[in-house]
């Protein structure tokens, strides 16, 4: 069973997907279609979705997986402990996966959505 899409996934979605970018732009037009369909289990945020391709357009990804968007986690102290990166599969939004490449820091999507928000 699938789940709607929880609002630290789709802050993320949307704090990734650049809304001045074409392809973006088209990826952004499938999120209100997206549920989860299961999470890791390592407590990271990444996120596998179900999405019902006949109610969305795909974006011109082309036919295999793709990173669609990537970003990387600059912390407060601007330190880089990972990076976000967004997958499509044939067009359609896959999954959302959160990279940690530091021992030190933690990261996962709570960490992610925090310093991905522009400062205030």
């Amino acid at each position: 069973m699938t789940d709607s899409l929880p609002d630290d996934v789709a802050d993320v979605l949307d704090l990734v997907l650049n809304p001045d970018e074409p392809l973006h732009v088209a990826l952004r037009r499938q999120v209100p279609q997206l549920r989860v369909q299961s999470r890791c289990k390592c407590g990271c945020g990444t996120t596998y979705f179900e999405l019902d391709t006949d109610q969305v357009e795909p974006a011109a990804t082309g036919l295999g997986t793709v990173v669609a968007a990537d970003i990387q986690l600059l912390t407060e102290a601007g330190e880089c402990p990972g990076e976000v990166l967004v997958f499509a599969q044939g067009g359609y939004l896959s999954w959302l996966e959160v990279c940690s490449w530091s021992d030190d820091i933690e990261v996962n999507l709570a960490a992610a959505r925090r310093w991905l928000q522009p400062p205030s």
